[in-house]
């Protein structure tokens, strides 16, 4: 099975934003450039974006339709390039203050549903490690970039010397 995780320093509000937003889908996507909305409202169910897939020299388009948006906590999509088309499906857990995202993919239709064995199991894992690495630094990255300068490094809430006072700086 190509299933992998990825846990996020951020609220799945942080991850959402992220996902919710069809520009910066190839931004995260292994493969993808130039995404661009293509009908609906990205990421609700139906609605579809397209991009270019880059293989080496050669570019091919392609698009993604929505097939399950469950905010907060799922969503999917079938890709679909040329003959060939997978499932998507990413499972979003709040994990304390943080993100668990789970993502599984599996080939639907053309050679690579036919032929899907353990090998391309690998290689989606492979594709999926960097993927989902892209995907937590860009969330990372931006929540850090939108919150006030005096919050706390996360931004979640104040350093505990804000709030209760730093015992060292009592020093007599």
């Amino acid at each position: 099975m190509a299933v992998r995780h990825q846990l996020i320093e951020r609220a799945p509000t942080a991850l959402w934003t992220v996902l919710k937003d069809p520009s910066r889908f190839a931004d995260w996507v292994v493969g993808t450039s130039n995404s661009a909305p293509r009908e609906g409202r990205w990421p609700e169910l139906g609605s579809s974006l397209t991009y270019t897939v880059k293989l080496g020299r050669k570019k091919a388009e392609g698009f993604t339709v929505v097939r399950r948006y469950e905010p907060p906590r799922y969503l999917e999509l079938e890709a679909h390039a040329g003959e060939e088309s997978a499932r998507i499906a990413f499972d979003i857990l709040p994990w304390g203050d943080d993100t668990l995202v789970i993502v599984d993919e599996h080939p639907l239709r053309g050679l690579s549903g036919s032929l899907h064995n353990t090998v391309l199991d690998a290689l989606i894992q492979i594709r999926h490690r960097k993927m989902l690495s892209r995907l937590a630094q860009l969330v990372e990255e931006e929540a850090a970039a939108s919150r006030p300068a005096n919050a706390g490094q996360r931004g979640d809430a104040p350093p505990p010397s804000a709030v209760t006072g730093n015992p060292q700086s009592r020093k007599r």
